[in-house]
């Protein structure tokens, strides 16, 4: 039984196809031809996932407190930045489906088959295995099917990455280890190109290679950045802080220092939100949203703000070669035949020599793109590469020219590994003209042309310069092709079969080509280097092509470890483990969407932060699943750019660095206004707890609207300059942060509380103390309306509102300088600092000076002597913070090395 026969037998069908009670039978059985999406939780409850995280709860109970304290905007503030947050998360949650909706539009609308033994066109969701498919040019195959009879070209590059098309005819099943290599199979989703053929369908819907790679992209949720992560743990340690400052305050003020229990609860509640830093969510977003703007500008759309931080700390960079780190544009730059060498990069000799005017006729002649079209080149790249050495030799490449000589077509084809046309010359006689690996055509020549362009018989001396030529070529990452040609004889027919055609060939020359790399691909790899980043080549292309451009971009600089397909399909888990203990440097070649996927979540599991480049729908999978999913945004597909979480519109592997560089930057910006705000807890909260521990003897040195004039006013303008600094320059010298490294850190509160906050209370404390001495205030003295010392009070209270303000300052400046650092950048490189102080200056005096405010805000102007005192503040919490930087051990200088995963 033939194969064709065998695969009617096991899918119950026959060449007349399905009849069409059968098909609705089995269109009920196995479902429509589409792509569905997995299910989801209804959208109410992942908004409400969105409104109920730690973070978002402490925002709740700080504005529900916020309204009970008499302070309703501060309240509606706080709900607005929670719903803000949601409704952006809500939006990123929902990439999936798109994803989902992008790769449905591979699939046609219909599908021509045979149903009860005649020709009919049906909606391509009605395929079921065993019907008759009819494949004809230019159109999408439907379903994953195989063929019967006839050949066709097919562009699999949507599956496969793979730019050219390959050939698949009824006759070749060879014993294929991928069911994508499958000689005699087409799949759903690929386009063909070239030819007509009859198959029969095998499978539909999800259950094709397209289908997989669907399930595979919808597998699981979205896990959390490394930020989201920090966030919400900051989120828990604020409210643990926030609680139990609140009840420590109900318990002294009310037990110990005998405050009504109703003020005492009030000023618990008024220390809660004092504790809970209400512009830290806002300043994140606007911060990142910045950093995704200036990102935009260097060539990377970023669709999730977190996501830029996530680059910050990517220890492992998975990148596809063409496109990414090549131009993916093959130009020509040497021709050899036994005349010598030829430049083909400079200008076209004026005479060339006999045998190198046949090369580029014979070039020319077996070729099917075209260099003159209205919108540039087109065709295969290494096609376009051809015709342009045959036009740099002299030869004539219009395409009209060419068809209207040309008798057979022989495509190219894997097995092998060569095309070839016939053509009738100017004389009338016919002509074989091929083209394809040299050791291929090598294997069918039996003569060679000389410098004369004459005949003479291929021998051993021969074939060894030849075989010299191609290894020394090949070793300078150059792509090979070797040209052929042999006239037919008089009255001899065109050969209708390859094998007929591609025999006792006269070989005339080999041509070079090169796909350069992209000029600042070198640079960004060393400076990945440098920066601890190891980089693995995932791709879709053959491990000598991939390993030549590795090494000439210096991501490999001797003999590199290349894993093939099938080599990583038979490994298994712990093998894959312990080869990826190393990363740096590995090339994966013919990897498929499983082998993309499997290797990021091997990195992942070993603590890796993975950045995944691609562009294909196969590529979809693991750009989704990685953390972070990086797809081109000129050669990309619409499934890829769905799936990914940033975009690259130049394409360029050089922009992944910089996004990196940027991450770096941001994380680091972003532990700079974590310190600075987390800096003025202690002298919002000390005011509260001097009032609770003194039984009320002080008054209460700050009001709830002055509180809020602070959080949400003075202290977000400089909050946000400080997410503007520029990258310090050694910032990709340094190893990446542990995936375990947090953002609020031991060293950070150390600093924050017991450092800037203990000054900066004391010295607000100070002022307030000293503003009420001034007016003759004992403690235990009224203070409320109405009483003398009433407007001492309000003044008093002014001091520690703009000594908190003052105070900012100084945190501002010392909030720039990094731990173990000597020496602070200048101020001129952050002008929106100068200004956020100015403003938050300008404002303050708003608040303190403006008549219609004072009563709103409870202020006065302070005496002089008391404002002059406030021009101290600034450098003596500064001072104080560069002391303690002093007394810690300066950071080891030297570049880091590319990461290993534990």
């Amino acid at each position: 039984m033939t194969a064709v026969a065998r695969a009617f037998r096991d899918l119950r069908s026959s060449e007349s196809g399905l009849g069409s009670a059968e098909a609705a039978r089995r269109l009920a059985a196995h479902g429509p031809n589409e792509l569905v999406r997995s299910r989801r939780a209804p959208w109410p409850r992942e908004i409400l996932d969105q409104v109920v995280h730690p973070l978002a709860l402490l925002l709740w109970a700080a504005a529900g407190l916020a309204a009970l304290s008499g302070t309703p905007v501060l309240a509606l503030a706080i709900a607005a930045v929670v719903v803000l947050n949601a409704v952006v998360a809500f939006a990123q949650e929902r990439q999936a489906e798109r994803a989902v909706d992008a790769l449905r539009g591979y699939l046609p609308a219909q599908a021509t088959v045979r149903r009860d033994g005649r020709v009919r066109a049906i909606a391509a969701r009605d395929l079921v295995p065993g019907d008759v498919l009819l494949l004809t040019e230019g159109e999408r195959v439907s379903a994953d099917a195989r063929l019967v009879s006839g050949e066709v070209e097919v562009d699999m590059s949507a599956l496969t990455g793979e730019a050219a098309p390959v050939t698949r005819a009824a006759d070749r099943e060879d014993g294929h280890t991928s069911p994508l290599e499958a000689q005699e199979r087409v799949f759903s989703g690929t386009l063909c190109t070239a030819g007509e053929a009859v198959a029969v369908v095998r499978a539909t819907g999800m259950r094709t290679e397209l289908g997989r790679i669907a399930a595979l992209s919808q597998r699981g949720r979205r896990e959390m950045s490394p930020l989201e992560r920090e966030v919400k743990r900051a989120a828990w340690i604020i409210a643990l802080v926030a609680v139990a400052m609140g009840a420590a305050f109900l318990g002294l003020g009310w037990l110990a220092a005998g405050l009504p229990a109703d003020d005492a609860l009030r000023f618990a509640i008024g220390l809660l939100v004092a504790n809970v830093p209400e512009g830290l969510l806002p300043t994140i977003t606007l911060a990142l949203a910045v950093c995704v703007r200036t990102l935009s500008r260097r060539g990377a759309l970023v669709k999730r703000l977190s996501a830029v931080e996530t680059l910050g700390a990517a220890t492992v960079i998975c990148t596809d070669k063409t496109g990414t780190l090549t131009l993916n544009r093959m130009r020509p730059v040497a021709a050899w035949t036994l005349a010598g060498p030829a430049g083909l990069d400079g200008p076209p000799p004026a005479a060339p020599g006999l045998t190198a005017s046949r090369l580029g006729a014979a070039i020319a002649a077996c070729a099917n793109a075209d260099l003159g079209s209205p919108g540039g080149a087109t065709g295969d790249p290494t096609e376009v590469a051809m015709l342009e050495a045959a036009a740099a030799l002299g030869a004539g490449v219009d395409p009209v020219a060419r068809e209207a000589r040309r008798r057979r077509l022989f495509h190219f084809h894997p097995a092998r590994r060569m095309m070839a046309t016939v053509d009738e010359d100017a004389a009338g006689r016919l002509r074989v003209t091929a083209k394809g690996a040299p050791e291929a055509l090598l294997a069918r020549a039996t003569r060679i042309a000389d410098a004369e362009d004459a005949e003479r018989p291929l021998g051993a001396a021969e074939r060894a310069a030849v075989s010299a030529q191609v290894e020394g070529l090949a070793a300078r990452g150059l792509r090979v092709l070797a040209v052929a040609d042999r006239p037919l004889g008089a009255g001899e027919a065109a050969p209708s079969a390859a094998d007929a055609a591609e025999r006792d060939l006269c070989l005339i020359g080999l041509v070079a080509m090169h796909d350069p790399p992209r000029p600042a691909v070198p640079d960004a790899v060393a400076r990945c280097r440098r920066a601890g980043i190891a980089i693995v080549v995932v791709t879709g292309d053959n491990g000598v092509t991939a390993a030549a451009i590795a090494r000439e971009v210096g991501i490999v600089r001797d003999a590199p470890r290349v894993v093939a397909g099938p080599e990583l399909s038979a490994m298994d888990d712990a093998a894959l483990s312990a080869l990826l203990r190393q990363p740096d440097g590995l090339i994966f070649a013919r990897a498929e969407p499983e082998a993309k996927l499997r290797i990021a979540e091997h990195l992942r599991a070993h603590g890796a932060v993975v950045a995944m480049t691609g562009d294909g729908v196969n590529d979809a999978p693991a750009l989704r699943h990685a953390d972070i999913g990086v797809a081109m945004g000129r050669s990309g597909t619409d499934v890829a750019r769905e799936a990914a979480t940033m975009i690259l519109t130049d394409d360029d592997f050089a922009t992944v660095v910089a996004a990196i560089e940027e991450g770096r930057r941001v994380y680091a910006n972003v532990r700079r206004f974590i310190l600075y705000i987390f800096a003025h807890a202690p002298p919002e909260v000390l005011p509260f707890l001097a009032f609770a521990l003194s039984g009320g003897a002080i008054p209460l040195p700050l009001t709830v609207m002055q509180l809020l004039a602070i959080d949400l006013g003075t202290e977000t303008v400089p909050a946000l300059a400080l997410g503007r600094e520029r990258a310090e320059r050694d910032v990709m010298d340094r190893p990446p942060r542990a995936r375990t490294a947090r953002l609020v850190d031991r060293a950070l509160l150390r600093r924050a509380w017991g450092g800037m906050g203990i000054v900066s209370a004391a010295l607000v404390m100070a002022g307030f103390v000293a503003e009420l001495l001034a007016a003759g205030w004992s403690p235990g003295d009224p203070t409320g309306d109405g009483a003398p010392l009433h407007e001492a009070y309000l003044r008093a209270t002014t001091m520690t509102f703009l000594g908190i303000v003052a105070c900012q300052i100084g945190t501002a400046m010392a909030s720039r300088v990094e731990d173990g650092a000597r020496t602070r950048p200048p101020l001129r490189s952050n002008r929106l600092l100068v200004w956020g102080i100015i403003l938050e200056v300008v404002l303050a005096i708003a608040l303190v000076g403006l008549p219609p405010l004072q009563p709103l805000f409870g202020t006065a102007v302070p005496s002089a002597g008391s404002l002059a005192m406030l021009a101290a503040f600034p450098p003596l919490v500064y001072a104080a913070d560069a002391l303690r930087r002093r007394r810690l051990p300066r950071p080891a200088p030297g570049a880091a090395a590319p990461t290993a995963v534990p």
